[in-house]
């Protein structure tokens, strides 16, 4: 067994001795709403940390990775997290895709996709909501037929996130009538003629996520995941992917957040008002609430209780964030550009929203948890 503390440092020294020379300055870039931030350098530190081994961790030896156990793989997202790293780029590919495969796919597909995958060499997006389809999954239209040797696959995804640089798509398909059923769950290239990508810009001026469009796109018979018309429980398989040991990373950003904004308001002397003072207070414990909770949870079925608790504490942190600035929070920087806080505030808008909304996950409790009847459909 790992000794933890020993591996903690292990990380910690290795981070601050590669996050030098021409990666110092990519120390804090990238993540929601800043995608755009160094992309390519981004490109190169990730491909950087596969050739030291610092990718894949949770994946099985067998399939290239470094087969770290759960408690490793949070340790290593609270050093990388605390190091100020960049945001990984190549994240959809390694965490929702490629322990997807390993599970589930065959053979053939996890010799092909998973080696490029942890080299960083092909990106993947994830083709899931529609305009018709984004919380009510099971309603997707995107229609793919069997045509000889290759599925042709007509219709739109939307809020594809990286879709504008990923090289593949995993997509949930329509291929025979029905709604949880007749799903399939097909692997896209997206460089063909038949996709084209159309990025959406966002409040804070980015344009992480796209439409996509399917007009006769193509992929061969045998890029299917599961069983043709058995999608469903695939990219159920995938969503339950999304939400692990990052998570606790994540909330090592949150914290970095909410120092800095305690520091502004001591700085400008709002920290004396009691009211804000009281609700930075109840922030700094609401994260200490998240992170327990967290560990206690991580490897039970508490995702969704997990996705609420995250979501409404970031979506709160933005708002507060616009209560200590006071009116500067009102005009941008000198050069017309949004500040870290006031992107912070417009992009975690969308927290309760992308990645399952507050509504569908209090189904999902409602339903699975305690077991109260299912929601009415039309």
């Amino acid at each position: 067994m790992t000794d933890l503390a020993e591996f903690r440092v292990t990380v910690r020294e290795w981070l601050a001795d590669n996050l030098s020379g021409d990666f110092a300055g990519l120390r804090g870039l990238g993540g929601p709403g800043r995608e755009h931030e160094a992309y390519d350098e981004r490109i190169e530190w990730d491909r950087h940390l596969a050739a030291a081994g610092w990718t894949c961790l949770g994946w099985p030896a067998e399939h290239g990775g470094r087969d770290a156990s759960l408690a490793e793989r949070v340790v290593f997202h609270e050093e990388y997290a605390r190091s100020g790293a960049p945001a990984r780029v190549s994240h959809v590919g390694e965490e929702l895709l490629g322990p997807t495969l390993i599970a589930l796919g065959t053979r053939a597909q996890r010799e092909r996709f998973l080696p490029p995958i942890k080299r960083v060499e092909e990106l993947w997006c994830q083709g899931y909501s529609e305009p018709g389809a984004g919380s009510d999954l099971a309603s997707v239209s995107t229609a793919a037929v069997l045509d000889g040797d290759e599925w042709v696959i007509t219709g739109q995804k939307v809020w594809t996130s990286l879709a504008h640089v990923a090289q593949w798509c995993f997509a949930l398909t329509r291929t025979a009538p029905g709604r949880h059923t007749g799903l399939s769950y097909l692997l896209v290239p997206m460089d063909q003629p038949g996709v084209q990508v159309r990025p959406i810009v966002q409040l804070t001026g980015g344009s992480e996520f796209n439409e996509v469009f399917f007009d006769g796109a193509r992929t061969a018979a045998d890029l299917v995941v599961g069983e043709a018309g058995g999608g469903w429980p695939v990219a159920m398989r995938t969503l339950a992917f999304e939400r692990g040991a990052a998570t606790l990373g994540l909330q090592v950003g949150f914290r970095r957040e909410l120092d800095a904004l305690i520091e502004l308001a001591g700085r400008t002397g709002v920290l004396d008002d009691p009211v804000l003072r009281d609700k930075l207070t109840r922030a700094r414990i609401g994260l200490d609430v998240m992170r327990w909770h967290a560990l206690r949870t991580i490897e039970a079925d508490g995702a969704s209780v997990m996705k609420l608790v995250w979501a409404n504490w970031h979506r709160g942190l933005g708002e507060l964030a616009m209560a200590v600035l006071g009116a500067a929070g009102l005009v941008t920087d000198a050069a017309g550009e949004l500040t870290d806080w006031q992107r912070l505030f417009l992009f975690s808008r969308a927290d309760t929203i992308y990645g399952g909304s507050d509504e569908i996950q209090r189904n999902i409790i409602a339903e699975r948890v305690l077991g109260l009847p299912r929601e009415a459909r039309a």
